[in-house]
């Protein structure tokens, strides 16, 4: 076996900094369900002293989320989500995947099979069925999670109308090319619509990319790490040799493809292609940033809105300014304090679907503090995330809607008289 993502592992010195920011350790109190003890079971199947089809060494890490909330706070910079990849790929031969998590990923992102799937959830959520059956329990719960998806309405509560000249300091654009990805394009290809329209309004000319395909992340999460690779190559070939940045308005996407020089194996080519498209990836809220003097101000939107950051955002990339320049570009808008907002939702991609029990244990946790906080949206930038946040909501109540960053923009843009 060679040590590949295990390496990353050597660091730790068992500290124990890592518990707090553990939402399944928080949850259980379990020290097998904790970073720490994660990586001695990880440890322990590298040196052979566990085998990969020990029953309850896979039981706990299949309930680790993978959200690396461990990462920013270790002091010996452990790299966890590769051990965490490494060795869940171990298992995955070993074991194999989950009936259910290989029928979510033959859905949600095979050519041919996932876009018939996603016709018939948009059908599904518009006659506005999923909403009314939104609730608890398996099905209901993915009931809310589809109606989470629905785009927001055209004219935002909130909205101050207000026309604003253009600045005409940007209207050179800049060349930027999109990732559509599979679920952001199958149910939430009015948040691609919004983030075009806003990079188009700070100066960027955002073009569509031919022959690219899902990121793989769900893949790599699941241990399936050749089929990662492959969707790797994929999009490393369609997006070409040039120097455009590539927007990405999905954290889970954005986060794994940044890492496709590690993915693809160039440790002895750190200028390999992967390396070179990882380097060009850039969060929608980083371009925006970027702009000078951040994104171009909206119309106010008198609204309370809490900010709960993407794990893979947040974790995963470090990008934790640039969204809040955005919110800063909208007047009124005012950013509720969320205790435990940095915290995982609970979602982690097919995390909610093969292990609803801890999900729901960690999201519990989050909708106690959005009830105290009462905010009237909640945003965030993942699609995994705003699915599981809105379902949380309407399942308990809370008047609040899940919304991406870049809607809340748009409609203070469309507001302002911004594409007009």
């Amino acid at each position: 076996m060679t040590r590949g993502g295990f390496a990353g592992l050597d660091a730790c010195v068992h500290c124990g900094f890592c518990l707090q920011a553990c939402p399944t350790f928080l949850a259980t109190g379990d020290e097998s369900d904790s970073p720490r003890g994660r990586i001695e079971l990880m440890r322990a199947l590298e040196r052979g002293e566990l085998d990969a089809t020990d029953d309850a060494l896979a039981f706990h890490l299949d309930r680790c989320l993978g959200c690396r909330g461990c990462e920013p706070v270790c002091p010996s910079g452990v790299h966890y989500g590769h051990g965490l990849e490494a060795a869940r790929e171990v298992l995955t031969r070993a074991r194999g995947v989950p009936w259910l998590a290989r029928t979510a990923l033959w859905a949600l992102t095979t050519p041919g099979v996932s876009g018939v799937v996603y016709w018939f959830g948009r059908l599904l959520r518009a006659t506005g069925i999923p909403r009314l059956l939104a609730g608890w329990g398996r099905m209901r719960f993915a009931m809310g999670m589809l109606a989470a998806t629905k785009p927001q309405r055209r004219v935002a509560f909130g909205v101050r109308r207000r026309h604003l000249p253009f600045n005409a300091a940007r209207d050179t654009p800049h060349a930027v090319q999109i990732f559509r990805g599979c679920v952001m394009q199958g149910l939430f290809s009015h948040v691609h619509d919004a983030t075009i329209r806003t990079l188009g309004v700070n100066g960027y000319d955002v073009r569509e990319v031919a022959g690219q395909v899902c990121c793989g992340a769900l893949h790599a999460h699941a241990g399936l790490a050749d089929e990662a690779r492959a969707f790797a190559r994929a999009n490393v070939a369609a997006f070409g040799e040039g120097d455009e940045p590539i927007v990405v308005n999905s954290a889970g996407c954005g986060a794994l493809m940044k890492e496709y020089g590690r993915l693809l194996d160039e440790t002895l080519a750190p200028v390999g292609p992967g390396a070179r498209f990882a380097a060009r990836v850039r969060d929608v809220t980083e371009l925006l940033a970027a702009t000078d003097g951040g994104p171009v101000p909206g119309a106010p939107l008198d609204l309370h809105v809490a900010y709960d950051p993407p794990c893979h955002l947040l974790h995963a990339q470090r990008v934790a300014v640039p969204p809040l320049r955005l919110f800063a570009a909208i007047p009124l808008l005012h950013l509720v304090s969320v205790p435990g907002a940095a915290e995982c939702c609970g979602s982690a991609g097919l995390f909610t679907l093969i292990e609803p029990e801890m999900s729901r244990a960690v999201l519990d946790a989050k909708l106690e503090q959005l009830r105290e906080a009462a905010p009237q949206v909640v945003a965030t930038g993942n699609p995994g995330c705003l699915m599981q946040l809105g379902a949380g909501l309407a399942a308990s109540g809370i008047p609040a809607e899940a919304r991406h960053p870049v809607e809340l923009l748009d409609a203070a843009y469309r507001a302002a008289g911004r594409y007009e």
